[in-house]
C-alpha cells in the first residue's frame, strides 16, 4: 500500500512535471475562443496515445482547435478530407514504378504525421475507414511488402457531422471502440462568439501560435501520467461503472436492461483508468479522485453503449443512461 509520503513526493513531481499545460493552454486561447472542454480533451489523448471522434456541427473550430495544438508543440500535422471515391492508398501511401531505375519506390500517405485529421470520417467507404483504423491500432503501416512504424506522438482526430446523414458510411461499432473518446463539440456562447467574430474581423488576422512545448515533453509526460496514483476503492469504482453497463440489473438498475443492447467492453475499462490518470494529471495532481471518474465517463462511454430498439423509440440517449448509472453506483 503507499504511504502518505509516497503521495506527497508524488504530487510534488506531477506538479512540476505538468506545468508546460498551462503554456499549452494559454498559447491555444491565443487562436480558439471557449471549447475549453474539446482542448482539454485533445490534450487527454494526447497524453494517453488515446485516439479522438469529434462529434459537431460543421464551424465549431474543430480544424482550427487541432492545427492549433499541433502548432504549439511543433507536430506534424496533417489533414485528410474524406469523400466516398477515397481509396485506401490516398491515406497510407502506395508503390510508384521508377522507369529510370526500374524499380517501385515507397511513396507514403498522410497518415504519416503526429496529428492526423480525418475529416468527416463517414463519408469514406469502410475499406478506406478500416486501412486507417489499422494504423491507430498497430501504430503501423505496410505498404506492398514494407511495414513503417509510424512516429509518436500518432494521434488520430476524426470528425463526423450529426445531421448529414446523406451518403455517410456509419463507423462500425468495432471500430468506434477504437476511438478512446467520442467528444461532442457544442455551440459557443454569446460572450464567446462575439468575441470570436471580433478576433476573425480584426487587422492582421489571427495571431501566429509559437511552439511552446517540445515533442520530448509530451513523450515523457506520457510516462509521468502512468505514475498517477489509482487507489483500489477508484478501479472498484471504474468496474463498477462498466459493469453496470451490461448488467444493469445487479445495480439496483433492473430498468435500463431493455434499453441496453450491449455494455462498455473492456477497453472502456482501460481507457476510463487511463483518462482519469491523465485527467488528475491535467489537474496538477499526483493521485486520481472519483471526480476525475466522473468528468470523463460520458467521453469514454458513450460510443461504447449500444441502444435497443425500445431505447430510441422511447428517446433515450447513452447519456441518459450514463447519468442514471453514475447516480446509483456507489462513489468511494
Amino acid at each position: 500500500m503507499h504511504t502518505s509520503v509516497d503521495i506527497e513526493a508524488l504530487n510534488q513531481q506531477i506538479y512540476i512535471e505538468s506545468a508546460f499545460v498551462e503554456k499549452l493552454n494559454a498559447e491555444t486561447s491565443k487562436v480558439i475562443v471557449g471549447q475549453d472542454h474539446m482542448i482539454e480533451r485533445l490534450l487527454l489523448g494526447l497524453l494517453t496515445k488515446g485516439h479522438i471522434l469529434l462529434e459537431g456541427l460543421p464551424g465549431l473550430a474543430k480544424t482550427l482547435a487541432i492545427k492549433t495544438l499541433a502548432s504549439a508543440i511543433d507536430a506534424d500535422f496533417s489533414r485528410i478530407q474524406f469523400t466516398p471515391d477515397l481509396l485506401p492508398a490516398d491515406i497510407i501511401g502506395t508503390m510508384i514504378y521508377n522507369p529510370n531505375k526500374n524499380e517501385f519506390n515507397v511513396r507514403k500517405g498522410p497518415v504519416f504525421a503526429n496529428f492526423v485529421l480525418a475529416d468527416e470520417i463517414n463519408r469514406a467507404p469502410a475499406k478506406v475507414q478500416s486501412a486507417l483504423l489499422e494504423a491507430m491500432q498497430e501504430r503501423q503501416v505496410t505498404i506492398g511488402n514494407d511495414t513503417f512504424n509510424l512516429e509518436e506522438p500518432f494521434l488520430v482526430l476524426a470528425t463526423q457531422n450529426p445531421i448529414d446523414q446523406e451518403g455517410t458510411y456509419p463507423l462500425p461499432e468495432a471500430q468506434v471502440d477504437r476511438f478512446m473518446l467520442k467528444v461532442l463539440v457544442n455551440y459557443p456562447n454569446k460572450e464567446e462568439e462575439r468575441e470570436i467574430i471580433r478576433r476573425n474581423l480584426q487587422a492582421g488576422g489571427f495571431p501566429k501560435v509559437q511552439q511552446v512545448v517540445s515533442i520530448e515533453t509530451i513523450l515523457k509526460a506520457r510516462e509521468v501520467v502512468k505514475k498517477v496514483y489509482m487507489d483500489e476503492k477508484i478501479e472498484q469504482y471504474i468496474l463498477d461503472i462498466v459493469f453496470a453497463t451490461r448488467t444493469p440489473e445487479e445495480y439496483g438498475l433492473a430498468k435500463l436492461k431493455p434499453l441496453i443492447n450491449f455494455g462498455g467492453s473492456p477497453r472502456a475499462s482501460i481507457n476510463i483508468a487511463l483518462a482519469a490518470k491523465a485527467h488528475a494529471f491535467l489537474q496538477r495532481r499526483g493521485f486520481v479522485i472519483p471526480e476525475d471518474v466522473r468528468s470523463i465517463c460520458h467521453d469514454v462511454l458513450r460510443h461504447r453503449i449500444g441502444l435497443t430498439y425500445e431505447a430510441e423509440a422511447e428517446n433515450i440517449s447513452q447519456v441518459d443512461i450514463i447519468n442514471d448509472i453514475l447516480n446509483s453506483v456507489e462513489v468511494p
